[in-house]
């Protein structure tokens, strides 16, 4: 299917303007197929000229323009000819379209739970023809008049609030003007929640067999929903404009979540079944404050063409963890900001796909793609947090309500809200724009023991870029100096007096990678648990981390660091996101192989003493009993565990700790059929079956390999989430000679997936099948040969490179350190 491309929308958009969606939708015909009958009223400007329509049906029935039936063999690759047009025009489509299993349309799932059936609408990015006939672009936005017909047991929701008739058909109401990709309809036996705050009716929503999490977890997320409402309408001085407010919880989601107006669709994930540590409920409150805050930056002014991706998502973070930090119970959000939603920045800026922020060429819908990374969302965010600092947080809120209700309901574009910023500021923001948001690259910032700053851009993107920051001076844990600086050129004087540990941007406030001198990193093991300061403390880890992966830092020094401090961390974001940097990538990849059973082992120690010192039920302790059952070696605790002996308080009766426990077993080939099969059967649920595929697949027999390895790539009755289970739990273990064909085996087999699987889905499969634990140069060398061929996808290709990117920073550490 050819993807459409940004001179087409220009020329499409300059033509015609839609007025009016009806949509209706029939999905009482079984689990394949559902019918779709569209009718679209829109204007022309010139009339007698063409257009096409955009739809990618099963079979046409009928269509008809104008009242003059259109021959459906005219549709070719998606694309509907529609010629002569009129002053105004109205085109009908009645057609039968599929179920999707990729997360892609709308998609179909059973709950082996029950064996339910819930449908969910998932149109981004260009997925809305595959459900209803449509000019899918951004920028031609349309009120929609939804009907569903469903089954009798289903509950329907979607943008405008449903209406059940007689006859098993709900009309949603008429909604305000939509881009195609946030229309959502959400249909099955959905089990409900609902409240009101501040006039608006607000809905929490999931399966039927998540209906005790879904009463457990609600209070809370009532209460964040509400919250954010305050924050938003207070900062945007903007109403939220689109009626009810539901939160759909749905399973086999690709993303995070959605931000559909009046009906935001999340990950079912998100309603835990078990424990769940503070920052475990601070990344769904961030989630859920994060898709509220896209009603205003996305769904009521939306991004005129996909290259202006960052007035969506960047916004969008920048705002919840605003939101999050001043008006809910989580202040330390920007803790978590720093050492899980940034290190996903920074290693996207050092990729070779790194993009500038704004205006990354996008030339076509699926290219956008791309740049849905951590450049779009977390470094954005973080120029957002400059670009207040710069202009200050007054004007920066005035400059946003003027854009926001010189637009509503239409779209804009980066010239426009530089606009409403300058005329707020008063004074052109052309060179800030240009240094932050036009180009591309990050920073480097490094403080030496004489008190000199420096400031260092990337030769591959030279910019100037002015960073506000204060650094810190800390001497056995106690700060003892700290200076605000604004950093306007190649270096500057600070004065720290005779500090040990020395941190540039110690309260993390712009986007710049950390050096930190030796004799700071000679003294973290002694020092680094005793700064109280937890953004601090992020900013260091930070520093590590995104140091072993330049090859600035001996990993050797990094598990020092590691081992000494970490079982005394007491923030739980930065315990879980630092142990699974060391878990998942630092020991695999960077520490070579003769020397990374003993590290390993490391991490085993160090999970035990931080379990062995925490508070029984606590989060440190929850966060500790999860790492030491990812890396412990005692077979004797872990089969007690599996079994339900001795367990961790807090986790009993904990179904997704028992599958953690036995993937871990399973990596250690302790895992026979007839335990897998045990414990599947006490867990029935999607959760269930989904650890079960990655405990078989990470089991390293040889057999259990290929079995997992032809699943993968042969079964096309895998769901999207099945394929990931599967992809996840392969690499997970195996002796290297045994796992190196795959290498070989993912470049020829993992493209071919797009003959079934969509582009979303299939990104995702080729992130997580990737050869990471194979970190040799002829891995490398078979990459980057499949991404020259013509039959890899632009997708595929991305996230080929982005982890050939990681890979390559693995080699070249190892010959750094050798």
């Amino acid at each position: 299917m050819p993807s459409l491309t940004r001179d087409e929308a220009r020329q499409r958009a300059q033509l015609i303007t839609v007025d009016r969606m009806e949509v209706d939708l029939d999905l009482d015909r079984g689990a394949e197929h559902f019918g779709s009958t569209t009718r679209i009223r829109f204007s022309c400007s010139t009339p007698g000229e063409s257009t096409f329509l955009d739809v990618r049906p099963v079979s046409c029935e009928r269509i008809e323009l104008n009242g003059i039936q259109v021959d459906p063999a005219t549709l070719f690759e998606g694309r509907l000819p529609l010629t002569d047009l009129g002053a105004e025009n109205v085109v009908e489509v009645v057609a039968t379209m599929a179920y999707s299993r990729d997360g892609q349309g709308l998609h179909r799932s059973t709950d082996p739970a029950d064996d339910e059936d819930y449908v969910y609408g998932h149109l981004f990015l260009d997925a809305a023809p595959t459900v209803f006939a449509c000019f899918d672009q951004p920028d031609l936005k349309a009120p929609y008049a939804v009907t569903v017909r469903a089954p009798e047991s289903w509950v329907v929701l979607g943008n405008g609030r449903a209406t059940r008739g007689d006859d098993s058909t709900w009309q949603l109401s008429e909604t305000l003007p939509l881009a195609t990709y946030f229309v959502t309809v959400c249909a099955g036996p959905y089990v409900s929640v609902h409240d009101e705050h501040d006039g608006i009716p607000l809905g929490i929503h999931a399966r039927r067999s998540l209906q005790p999490e879904l009463e457990r977890h609600a209070p809370q997320m009532f209460e964040v929903t509400k919250q954010s409402f305050d924050h938003y309408h207070r900062t945007f001085d903007v109403r939220y404009p689109f009626g009810d407010y539901d939160q759909v919880f749905v399973p086999e989601f690709n993303a995070g979540a959605m931000e559909n107006p009046g009906c935001v669709t999340f990950r079912d994930q998100m309603l835990h079944r078990g424990a769940a540590t503070r920052e475990q409920v601070l990344q769904r409150s961030n989630t859920i404050s994060h898709e509220m805050a896209h009603m205003w930056f996305g769904d009521l002014v939306t991004m005129r063409w996909w290259d202006d991706l960052w007035l969506n998502e960047s916004f969008a973070e920048f705002m919840a963890y605003t939101c999050t930090s001043a008006a809910t119970e989580f202040t330390d959000s920007w803790v978590e900001f720093g050492i899980a939603r940034k290190q996903w920045g920074y290693a996207a800026e050092r990729a070779p796909s790194t993009h500038p922020v704004a205006g990354s060429p996008a030339p076509d819908a699926q290219s956008a793609l791309a740049n849905f990374d951590g450049i779009s969302y977390a470094k954005g965010a973080s120029v957002l947090r400059q670009l207040v600092a710069h202009m200050g947080e007054a004007a920066f809120n005035a400059g946003v309500t003027a854009y926001l209700r010189s637009h509503e309901h239409g779209n804009g574009q980066l010239s426009e809200f530089l606009a409403a910023m300058e005329e707020a500021h008063g004074e052109s923001l052309a060179d800030w724009s240009a240094a932050w948001l036009e180009t591309a690259g990050v920073d480097v910032i490094a403080l030496d023991r004489d008190g000199t700053l420096t400031r260092t851009a990337p030769d591959a993107h030279p910019a100037n870029r002015t960073h506000t920051l204060d650094v810190a001076g800390f001497t056995d844990g106690a700060e003892v100096a700290r200076e605000s600086v604004r950093l306007d050129g190649p270096s500057v004087h600070v004065d720290l007096a005779d500090a040990t540990v020395r941190l540039p941007n110690a309260s993390d406030l712009t986007w710049a990678q950390v050096d930190l001198d030796a004799a700071t990193l000679a003294a973290l093991p002694t020092d680094l648990a005793r700064i109280a300061d937890p953004v601090a403390r992020s900013v260091v880890w930070g520093a590590v981390l995104t140091g072993v992966y330049r090859s600035t830092v001996d990993p050797a020094v990094a598990l020092d660091v590691f081992t000494a401090t970490w079982p005394h961390e007491s923030h739980d974001a930065l315990m879980t996101r630092v142990a699974h940097a060391f878990d998942h990538r630092i020991v695999p990849q960077f520490v070579r192989d003769e020397a990374r059973g003993d590290a390993a082992a490391r991490l085993g120690v160090a999970a035990l003493a931080a379990f062995e010192s925490a508070e029984p039920g606590s989060d440190r302790a929850l966060v500790a009993a999860r790492f030491l059952a990812e890396t412990s070696t005692d077979s004797e605790r872990l089969t007690a565990w599996v079994e339900a002996r001795s367990l961790p308080a807090g986790l009993e009766g904990d179904s997704d700790f028992r599958w953690l426990v036995l993937q871990r077993l399973a990596r250690l080939d302790l895992a026979p059929d007839d335990l897998v099969d045990r414990v599947s059967a006490d867990d029935t649920t999607l959760s269930g079956h989904l650890a079960a595929l990655a405990a078989r697949a990470a089991r390293p027999g040889i057999r259990d390999k290929e079995w997992a390895w032809g699943e993968i790539t042969t079964n096309r009755e895998r769901s999207n989430y099945e394929l990931n289970a599967l992809a996840a739990g392969f690499w997970s273990s195996g002796a290297v000679d045994d796992m190196r064909p795959y290498a070989g085996r993912y470049v020829s087999d993992i493209p071919r997936l797009a003959e079934w699987l969509g582009a979303d889905a299939l990104d995702r499969v080729a992130t997580l099948a990737f050869p990471s634990r194979v970190v040799e140069d002829a891995t490398a060398e078979l990459v980057r040969s499949a991404m020259g061929r013509p039959d890899v996808s632009s997708g595929v290709r991305r996230s080929m490179g982005d982890e050939l990117s990681k890979l390559e920073e693995a080699l070249t550490s190892r010959a750094r350190w050798a």
